[in-house]
């Protein structure tokens, strides 16, 4: 489980050769999902479970086939619970909620939770466990108990943890937990942080930014380039977020500018990375509703400090920090509706495997078929049921290891 200590963790940029990746194969969380509920946990519709793993599977292979370790984190989870008494505890004070519970039912199901196996912990922790489930019996001091219907989440699920992205990504040879907006994801970046402080794999690393306040979310970070970061600013990054992890990496030294890009505060756009994404050291795929109008303010770290610039057209400020000429933009789609219907289907949301290579859902034929006359290689995955979440294949996966460039 250690890490082979002549690969190097981390990562400077979005298109550098993947050498290993953190993926969450959909399990029985999604199974939680109802009519009811699916609003609240931020799904779209109801997945087909089994043909959602399909796909993953699917997508997992791909990486595998061109050479990338893919790591799993419910396998990496139930691994840290099972050397590590520390994160068991962690993880178990993390997920119930004595606010919500009251103490005796908290102290109860405390108690319960620490004397199961490791692998059936991990379950619990992310798909959750209703009061019919609760295997204690009746408490008569717990009235929350009393008046909860069976069915009702005793410890909420985390379907959206497919989406390994947000919780964490790596600059340099750091790694950031960020801090997720919505409370149906806010217990994600407790699992994840269990994870880098406590298995094997992840021993001696140190943090690149931690926050538990300002949130900011990894489907809104682009390494654009060694040293340069891009932010998304919307419905799920604040500005103070932003401001926060800019003058972190700079306290750090693992960036000289960070761009903070506003972005439409929709469910459509709920991340910079569904509306750009890098695929090749100087080439983005964009939704092209937005390529005129993004705009970004520059932050640099300068002698007398830090200074802020703009904003100005993201592309324009993006090339100048990238200290290149003029950043290629691939569009998404050939006309209007298609591109909104491509760019709602994660048509920008590509995971780069390399400079030039990346993996896309095959659904997107206009805007791949864009990529490919780009000279972009595209690796098709089926996404008709891991999409019901909106994400795409860099959503659901965090790179641990790239090549620098």
């Amino acid at each position: 489980m250690g890490a082979d200590p002549a690969v190097k963790l981390g990562a400077n940029s979005e298109v550098g050769k993947l050498r290993a990746v953190l993926l969450h194969r959909p399990g029985d969380e999604l199974k939680r999902l109802t009519p009811r509920n699916n609003d609240q946990l931020l799904f779209d519709g109801l997945p087909w479970v089994e043909r959602a793993q399909t796909e993953h599977d699917a997508f997992a292979e791909v990486l595998r086939s061109r050479g990338v370790e893919v790591l799993l984190l419910a396998d990496m989870l139930t691994e840290t619970l099972d050397v590590s008494g520390a994160a068991r505890y962690q993880g178990i004070a993390a997920a119930v909620n004595s606010r919500r519970l009251g103490h005796a039912l908290a102290n109860e199901l405390s108690a319960f939770l620490r004397r199961v196996p490791p692998q059936e912990l991990a379950t619990i922790l992310t798909a959750g466990m209703t009061f019919d489930e609760l295997p204690i019996g009746p408490s008569e001091m717990s009235l929350v108990r009393r008046m909860h219907h069976g069915a009702d989440f005793v410890i909420d699920p985390l379907p959206n943890l497919l989406f390994t992205r947000d919780s964490s990504f790596w600059i340099g040879d750091r790694v950031a937990i960020t801090s997720l907006a919505l409370p149906a994801r806010v217990r994600e970046t407790s699992l994840t942080d269990l994870i880098y402080a406590f298995h094997p794999r992840f021993l001696g690393v140190r943090r690149a930014y931690e926050s538990h306040t300002a949130p900011v979310e990894g489907g809104d970070v682009l390494l654009l380039a060694p040293g340069v970061v891009a932010v998304g600013v919307g419905e799920r990054t604040t500005p103070a977020g932003a401001e926060a992890l800019a003058r972190s990496l700079f306290d750090d030294e693992l960036a000289h500018a960070v761009l903070v890009v506003p972005i439409a505060q929709t469910r459509a756009t709920m991340h910079l990375d569904t509306v750009c994404t890098m695929v090749d050291r100087d080439a983005v795929v964009m939704y092209p509703a937005v390529q005129d109008t993004l705009s970004a303010f520059t932050i640099r770290r300068e002698d007398t400090g830090v200074t802020i610039h703009g904003p100005a057209p993201f592309l324009e400020a993006a090339a100048a920090a990238m200290g290149i000429g003029k950043l290629r933009v691939i569009d998404t789609g050939l006309d209007n509706i298609t591109a909104e219907r491509e760019q709602w289907d994660d048509g920008n949301n590509t995971l780069a495997l390399e400079p030039g290579v990346v993996v896309a859902y095959e659904r997107n034929v206009e805007t791949n078929a864009r990529l490919e006359a780009s000279g972009i290689e595209v690796l098709r995955i089926s996404g008709s049921e891991l999409g019901s979440g909106r994400g795409g294949p860099r959503c659901m996966s965090c790179p641990i290891i790239r090549d620098r460039l």
